[in-house]
């Protein structure tokens, strides 16, 4: 025999556990809803070398935002919207470097922080950037000069 209240409680226990699922899913993606609250930057780089929207901005090791958006500016560099904790006061000649953690492992974006008493706005373009280095051209470059070495030690060897 089916009972009405049995079959809500059922129907609000599931409820409950899909909204459970639903925020653990948004939480650990990274997924924030809160964009018009906080500090919106742009940074213009370069070179990316991998780094991906979402990727983690941290100041001295600590988190303080993520890459909202990557898109291609009007001068072809790369323009990189970054979301940062509202509060933040951040002076005019704060520096924005891509590093990598470890090796080879995942690109974010560090922040250090200048002696400027103005502050940055929402909205302003960090001036002073830093593209990522890839390990592909300093290989390339290692090989080509110890190449070029080579040759002018051999040079010296003849005469």
């Amino acid at each position: 025999m089916r009972s009405p209240g049995r079959d809500l409680l059922v129907g609000i226990f599931v409820m409950l556990g899909l909204g459970a699922v639903a925020y653990l899913t948004l939480s650990v993606g990274g997924t924030s809803f809160r964009h018009g609250d906080s500090l919106s930057l742009i940074a213009d780089f370069d070179e990316l070398g991998g780094l991906k929207p979402r990727a983690p901005v941290v100041i001295s090791g600590v988190k303080v935002g993520q890459v909202r958006a990557i898109d291609l500016g009007q001068d072809y560099r790369a323009r990189v919207t970054l979301d940062l904790q509202p509060g933040l006061e951040l002076p005019n000649d704060t520096s924005a470097s891509i590093v990598t953690s470890g090796l080879l492992g995942d690109r974010y974006i560090s922040l250090q922080l200048g002696g400027d008493t103005q502050v940055l706005k929402n909205g302003d373009t960090l001036t002073f950037t830093e593209s990522a280095v890839l390990l592909e051209r300093l290989l390339g470059k290692l090989v080509h000069n110890v190449g070029d070495g080579s040759k002018d030690d051999d040079e010296e060897k003849a005469k």
